[in-house]
């Protein structure tokens, strides 16, 4: 059936399903109420500022945020390359139309089909630059709040606020990083609908159980433990 020129109605379905997938699970893992992988790491997070307080030397803490700066970097530069890759598939579409075709089970696709399934790739691509651009800022303030901390012999009562900030900014930086790794792995997903709708109806779902699987049942969530069960870091002053 078709609901408009070079659109069939089985496509549709298979987009808003996609999309019902990507931002449903969104919500539905930030808003769950049992602690997952980001809820823990903001428990370690919090652990690892109060600690910064009293460490005379804080190289560790710039060669960890440095470490973290560079894998956000690899991902955003990594996205572009991806992205503009998807630009020239723009460009060359009949000569992919026709590598597609050659394969079994995969239907005839019309021109505007096609470049709607190329520009729904270059959309989350695009998202997922976004966050790991947005959360490569988010260290680079982390940075800076790190650098306002004095040594500890002259460490206050009031730095332990901006240890806090410094733990609520780098839980953000991971909230946006993370929604960044997301997006690959459902824009991955988004390759099957080349080959079929109802491919990409099954593949979509396959990624929230995936992900739904590692972020919240995973053997390293029952590694991490709870971290609310460590000693607490000295207080200052």
């Amino acid at each position: 059936m078709i609901v408009s020129p070079g659109l069939p109605l089985v496509d549709l379905a298979a987009l808003a399903w996609f999309l019902a997938c990507w931002l449903g699970y969104t919500y539905w893992a930030d808003h769950r109420g049992k602690p997952g992988l980001a809820a823990t790491m903001q428990g370690y997070r919090r652990l690892w500022t109060r600690g910064m307080l009293a460490r005379d030397n804080r190289m560790v803490d710039v060669m960890i945020i440095g470490h973290l700066m560079n894998s956000m970097s690899f991902f955003a530069s990594t996205t572009l390359v991806v992205v503009g890759g998807l630009a020239a598939v723009l460009g060359s579409r009949v000569q992919a139309m026709n590598v597609l075709r050659e394969l079994p089970f995969v239907p005839d696709t019309s021109a505007l089909l096609w470049d709607l399934k190329v520009l729904l790739l270059v959309i989350v691509f695009v998202y997922a630059f976004f966050k790991f651009t947005w959360a490569f800022r988010h260290y680079n303030y982390c940075l800076i709040l790190l650098g306002t901390v004095p040594n500890p012999d002259q460490v206050e009562p009031a730095h332990a606020d901006t240890a806090e900030r410094l733990a609520v900014i780098a839980t953000s930086t991971g909230k946006h990083f993370n929604r960044g790794v997301r997006a690959y792995y459902f824009g991955l997903g988004a390759l099957s609908w080349f080959i079929h709708p109802l491919l990409f109806i099954g593949v979509s779902a396959a990624v929230v159980l995936i992900l739904e699987r590692r972020e919240f049942r995973s053997r390293l969530l029952a590694t991490l433990g709870d971290p609310t069960q460590l000693p607490p870091g000295p207080s200052p002053g």
